[in-house]
């Protein structure tokens, strides 16, 4: 398998690569932003190690940009910046996970891990609950036939209750899920998103087509 590292500081990029390699992984290094966008666009890789503060382009705009151009390899962000604020960005940037330095060898590598088995599961290219479709392939959202606009964590939010409809599922689930374990269980962050998936719903008549499961968590609905 081929990692793409980003990473403009020598001695965590070159840690990182021998790291990966002893883990018999092929490995390619950019140490810029600019290099490190033209090598995801153009390689073939299984996962990518993305920095966030790079010199010319950042990660946040890396992975936003590649996820525009339809690129799907997954994304972690390897980054000193640990507010959620931060982390949240990152994750509407289109990242699948979001790990703070100092870090550990083993976490690291186990993140990547569980990133690699997770792309390689078998999925439904759409999801249909009712009238509600969640096209997987091109990220879209639709209701009825009419289009339902989400930012990339609303998408994965919605996509995770979509494949578990009709079951409660927990605040504590949701975050592992969609936001990964940096989160703090006792953060309102799902409640946030939950809300603001809704109303956009809502925006296009389907009305409580996500319930609060009182003492559990939320449930979507046909």
């Amino acid at each position: 398998m081929r990692i793409l590292v980003v990473e403009d500081q020598r001695e965590i990029a070159d840690a990182i690569r021998a790291m990966l390699e002893r883990r018999k992984y092929a490995v390619d290094v950019a140490a810029a932003g600019e290099s490190g966008y033209d090598m995801l666009l153009r390689g073939t890789y299984d996962a990518a190690v993305v920095d966030v503060v790079l010199p010319g382009r950042d990660g946040f705009a890396i992975c936003r940009e590649a996820r525009a151009e339809g690129i799907a390899t997954p994304v972690l962000f390897l980054t000193a910046r640990d507010a959620v604020e931060d982390r949240v960005r990152g994750l509407d940037a289109g990242a699948d996970d979001y790990l703070v330095k100092p870090f550990v060898e083993d976490e690291l590598a186990a993140r990547l891990r569980a990133l690699l088995r997770r792309a390689a599961l078998p999925i439904h290219a759409t999801l249909e609950v009712g009238d509600l479709v969640v096209d997987r392939g091109a990220r879209a959202v639709r209701v009825a036939g009419r289009e339902v606009p989400l930012g990339a964590t609303e998408f994965r939010l919605l996509e995770y209750l979509a494949a578990n409809a009709g079951i409660a599922v927990t605040r504590a689930q949701i975050l592992e899920r969609v936001w990964g374990d940096d989160f703090d269980g006792s953060s309102n962050v799902v409640d946030v998103y939950v809300s603001a998936v809704r109303k956009k719903l809502a925006a296009v008549g389907a009305r409580d087509r996500i319930t609060t499961v009182w003492g559990v968590g939320y449930s979507l609905h046909a």
